[in-house]
Order: C-alpha cells, then sequence, then structure tokens
C-alpha cells in the first residue's frame, strides 16, 4: 500500500494547533503547541492537546489527546486564563516537563509528566532560591512563551516579549534552571535585543519580538524567534547557550515576504501575522515548524512546516512556503487535492497581514469548532488567487475544480502566479459543492497551480483534481 503523502497543514484541517514545538522523544516526533479554536475571538481558547507521528512516515499523525487542562495551574482554577505557547524538554531524571505561561501573569509555570504524550501535572511555578517567583520580583521583566533545552543537569529557558515603544522591555532572556527544573542558578540574561535597544547591532530591522525556541545543530546553538515584523522566523547563533548571538537571517515568512525565487521580494503571497515555531532534524533532514492564520482572523492558527538546509557554514537560507512541507519532495501530479492546502493566498490587492474585513480569501471549514470535517477556500472574490507548489506531473490533460455558492464566472489556471494561463473553468452558481471541468496540457516536470477566479460574486473553492 502507497503511503499517505503529507501536506501543509501537516495535522487535519479542522485542527488548530499554532506555536509548534517539534521534538524527537523516542521513535516518534511530538508537536506540542497552543491550542486556537476555529472561529475563536482570542489567541489559545483551549487546552493542551498532543500529536505525534512516526519518523519514518510524517503524514501519519496521531492524536494524542488532551494533555494539560487550563485549569490545572493552582492560580487558574476558574479557567479565566489562556494557556500561552508552551514547550517540553526531558529532565535529567527523565521525566517530561512542560513549561507555560498563563496569558494574564507574568511567571513561568511548570508540569510533569512520566510521558511525552502525558497527561502532565502542576509541579511548580519558576523561581530563585529564595523562593521568589521569576517575572514578579522588583526589576523583573515578565516571562511569556518559554523556550526549554536541557544539557545533563542543566536547563536554558528562553522568554521574553518586546513590543515596540516599550522601553521596559529590553530583549530576549536566557535562564539557567538547576537539576529540580523550577530553581534559578544564573539570573537572565539578554541574548537578542528588542528593537527598543538594537541600535548598533546585527539585528536591526529584525529584533526579537516574542516566540522565543531554543536548539542545538553540532556545537552551535540556534535560537529561533518572531522578529517585530511578526510574520517573519528569524534566528541567531552562537557557541554559547546564553551569549554572544549574531543575527543569521530569516527562515520562512507566512507571507512568504523576501522570497524572489518565483515572484519579487517585496510581493506578499499569504495572508500572515504573528508567527512562532522552531527547527527539527528527522534522519538527515531538517524542518521548520511555524504557523498560518485562516478563517480571515489572527485567533484561528494552524501548524505547517518547510524542509531547510543547515550550509556548511551554520547558515540556513530562507525557504519558500509549499503545500508539501513535511513530504520530503513534490507531491504526485496526479489525483484529489483538498484546497486547504493552498500555501498561496492573495489577490490584485497586495496586504502583508490577514484581515477579516471581508476582502480577502480565506480557509474556512463548515461547522464550529472540533466539527471534524475538511476545510476550504471561502470568499474568492474576483481577482482572488489560490497557490499550490509543488507537483510532479506527467501527461495532465484534465483539469477539474469543485465549487459551491454564488458566483458566475471562470477559474483559470496557471503554473506561475504571472504565468501563462493554460485553461479556464466556468462555473455557476450552487448550494452544493459541484465539480467542473476543462482540458489543459500542463508540461511535464515539477510544477506550481494558480486558480484566479474571475467574475462576479464570491464562490467558495473545495479542492481540484488532476487526470
Amino acid at each position: 500500500m502507497q503511503k499517505k503523502q503529507a501536506f501543509n497543514p501537516y495535522l487535519p484541517s479542522w485542527e488548530y494547533i499554532p506555536d509548534g514545538e517539534p521534538h524527537i522523544l523516542g521513535d516518534r516526533l511530538y508537536v506540542f503547541g497552543s491550542h486556537d479554536l476555529y472561529n475563536g475571538y482570542v489567541f489559545c481558547l483551549g487546552d493542551y492537546v498532543c500529536w505525534s507521528a512516526p519518523l519514518d512516515d510524517l503524514a501519519d499523525w496521531r492524536y494524542e489527546g488532551v494533555i494539560y487542562k487550563k485549569t490545572d495551574d493552582p492560580l487558574n482554577r476558574d479557567g479565566k486564563m489562556c494557556l500561552y505557547a508552551p514547550d517540553v524538554t526531558q529532565g535529567p531524571d527523565g521525566r517530561f516537563y512542560l513549561y507555560y505561561v498563563l496569558d494574564k501573569v507574568p511567571i513561568v509555570s511548570v508540569a510533569v509528566s512520566e510521558k511525552p504524550s502525558g497527561p502532565y501535572t502542576f509541579y511548580g511555578y519558576v523561581h530563585d532560591k529564595h523562593g521568589e517567583r521569576l517575572g514578579e520580583r522588583p526589576g523583573d521583566q515578565p516571562q511569556f512563551d518559554p523556550g526549554v533545552l536541557t544539557e545533563q543537569d542543566v536547563t536554558y529557558m528562553y522568554t521574553g516579549f518586546c513590543p515596540r515603544g516599550d522601553k521596559s522591555r529590553k530583549g530576549a532572556m536566557a535562564t539557567v534552571l538547576g537539576k529540580d527544573m523550577l530553581t534559578i542558578e544564573e539570573e537572565p540574561l539578554i541574548i537578542v535585543p528588542g528593537c527598543e535597544y538594537s541600535d548598533g547591532t546585527s539585528f536591526k530591522g529584525h529584533e526579537f519580538f516574542e516566540a522565543s525556541s531554543i536548539r542545538k545543530a553540532g556545537d552551535t546553538y540556534y535560537f529561533v524567534y518572531s522578529s517585530i515584523a511578526m510574520h517573519e522566523l528569524c534566528y541567531a547563533t552562537s557557541k554559547y547557550p546564553t551569549k554572544d548571538f549574531t543575527y543569521g537571517g530569516v527562515i520562512v515568512s507566512n507571507s512568504d515576504l523576501h522570497i524572489d525565487t518565483y515572484k519579487p521580494a517585496h510581493k506578499p503571497m499569504a495572508y500572515g501575522a504573528n508567527n512562532h515555531g522552531s527547527m527539527v532534524q528527522v534522519g538527515k533532514d531538517w524542518y521548520i515548524f511555524y504557523h498560518r492564520h485562516t478563517n480571515g482572523t489572527w485567533f484561528s492558527r494552524q501548524g505547517c512546516a518547510e524542509k531547510i538546509t543547515i550550509q556548511s557554514d551554520g547558515s540556513i537560507p530562507q525557504v519558500e512556503l509549499t503545500s508539501c512541507g513535511l513530504n520530503g519532495g513534490p507531491l504526485q501530479g496526479k489525483g484529489y487535492y483538498p484546497a486547504y492546502i493552498a500555501c498561496n493566498l492573495f489577490t490584485d490587492v497586495e496586504s502583508v497581514y490577514v484581515s477579516d474585513d471581508g476582502r480577502f480569501p480565506k480557509i474556512m471549514q463548515d461547522g464550529c469548532d472540533g466539527t471534524e470535517v475538511p476545510g476550504y477556500i471561502g470568499n474568492m472574490k474576483d481577482g482572488a488567487t489560490a497557490g499550490f507548489k509543488y507537483f510532479s506531473c506527467t501527461n495532465v490533460k484534465t483539469i477539474r475544480i469543485f465549487t459551491r455558492g454564488y458566483g458566475h464566472g471562470k477559474f483559470e489556471v496557471r503554473t506561475a502566479w504571472d504565468g501563462p494561463m493554460l485553461a479556464e473553468i466556468p462555473i455557476a452558481n450552487s448550494n452544493v459543492w459541484e465539480r467542473f471541468e476543462s482540458p489543459i496540457s500542463i508540461p511535464d516536470g515539477i510544477q506550481a497551480l494558480y486558480f484566479t477566479y474571475r467574475g462576479s460574486g464570491s464562490p467558495s473553492l473545495q479542492g481540484f483534481e488532476l487526470v
């Protein structure tokens, strides 16, 4: 039996797990993240859940269930606070430790489990040797979005949040914790500046905003973070875990800015906003995990991943957004594909950031949060384009699309966003999903596919089929 292909987003289209921290624990890849809701009105409304996949099949994700409830923290028994972005590390005692911050307090909470998939139970708060909690002491900066790395008996914890105009927030902090995973052994040090303190540094223009994450490759520490631009995941490197970090570059942008391989570098090709994720090595391959925004809002985010390359000098070139992320290569150029795997989504009016003002197409789903139905693209008004990358095409002669809603016009099909039209598929109004098709001759080889709607109304696109 042929393996299932991996798409972006890598989890089911009805799951919303942003801020993904990928970790290999045992023989599986686990992803820990926040939990948004479809149609959520703020970030991170759900309890923590976990998904994992076998290392030899990154398309086969398994739901591990709820691993920690927001009410499990003693400060949040009434559930009025949200669980912000977490991270997990294995302690020197072999147990697994979950670090997180609630949305209304400045301190770091820790939970513990015997298994990476939980359930986790509350363990304590990060504190100094006098028992005072980090983030509450005089002179402390508020803690936010911890990323953690354990080496021998020491755990390095990275935190911080630095918005524009706030000089009280100086940058990303590294704090050294002891063997008990709670007690501060070395006080926080600033390792990457925020935008108010970046003059004269290599970080100017890509200063630390939030989303601290830490990885080690060889003898080099990689600090992954979201820059002040928000849509970028950048990295900094050092030979030391708590000092001497220098700016490396952008790894991925969830608007695909800066990429100039298939379009101008300044042109956004997706509706981005904040970003959070990290790196992981599976076999010989490295990947960057990040998230995208759906439903035209900031609050329903989904995890995606792209293959990256760490070059011999330690640098990481920025990668394109694709639909095939963890697949290891292009998708098969035959068969049906759901529209929710679009990596490019835009109109004739450019926008770097997501908006709910009704102008732009958006990834949607029927039902409410938790309804396990495939997503689709809604609000495909005149000029809206959905792009999918990449497919290994051979002898494709027919293209079919599946649409619904009020729209009278046609979909134009191209293999480049600004390329010649290879087919046009007329559509008609329908209350249910209907199939429309057209002959096409797609050149053999690795191709992108772009579908642009021209006409009246705002139909929805469920998917397409290559025959």
